[in-house]
């Protein structure tokens, strides 16, 4: 009879060592997934509104046309072209090959690339082709290029627009943003803005 009072004493006890198991796992759940989110959320919304819903980028109808986060595949000639995307800029994920600089099929990729460069800026030589134009980003999402890339473009899209050297030079200028406090990062424009920033100057002409 001991042995079997022994028993249920013991299951009573992991009974309430669960009851108190799941009471703590719902409070928890209850802090830290939903009021903890809520509360995150809120300040966001009011100290960095912009941040909070998206970083979306409008046109000049007010319609959301991407993110500033985001890069976008630009192939048309008359605008500026962004960095090569291995996951043509899916949002739904990132990530890149992790090709070794004498992979076959980099050097392949790479060499389209300048060979294509080379067709849409005939008065650009490729030596003056700046490397993130035809280089991977690590995440594939990649929305900014460099001011020098972006230079490397106008004579191209100024002889195909009409536009002036110095229109879009000063839009490039107005596009670019520095590094972080002046430390982190590196000056970058931004290709989806830089391109609705064209599209408008061009409405205007």
């Amino acid at each position: 009879m001991s042995k079997i009072n022994r028993l249920f004493g013991k299951e009573r006890i992991n009974v309430k060592n669960v009851w108190i198991t799941l009471r703590t796992s719902a409070i928890l759940f209850v802090l830290c997934c939903v009021l903890y989110q809520l509360a995150i959320t809120g300040i966001a919304k009011v100290a960095m509104p912009h941040q909070a819903a998206g970083s979306l980028v409008y046109n000049s109808n007010q319609d959301v046309v991407g993110s500033e986060l985001i890069g976008q595949s630009f192939t048309d000639p008359h605008y500026f072209q962004g960095r090569v995307s291995s996951i043509d800029y899916n949002a739904n994920g990132s990530g890149s090959p992790n090709y070794a600089p004498s992979n076959p099929d980099l050097i392949k990729r790479i060499e389209e690339s300048v060979t294509t460069w080379q067709k849409q800026n005939p008065d650009v030589p490729v030596s003056a082709l700046p490397v993130d134009l035809v280089t991977n980003s690590g995440s594939g999402l990649d929305p900014d290029i460099t001011p020098q890339a972006a230079a490397a473009q106008i004579p191209r899209i100024s002889q195909l627009t009409g536009l002036k050297t110095e229109q879009l030079q000063s839009l490039v200028q107005e596009n670019t943003t520095s590094a972080q406090l002046g430390i982190f990062g590196e000056p970058a424009v931004n290709v989806l803005k830089l391109n609705l920033a064209v599209q408008q100057l061009r409405t205007q002409s």
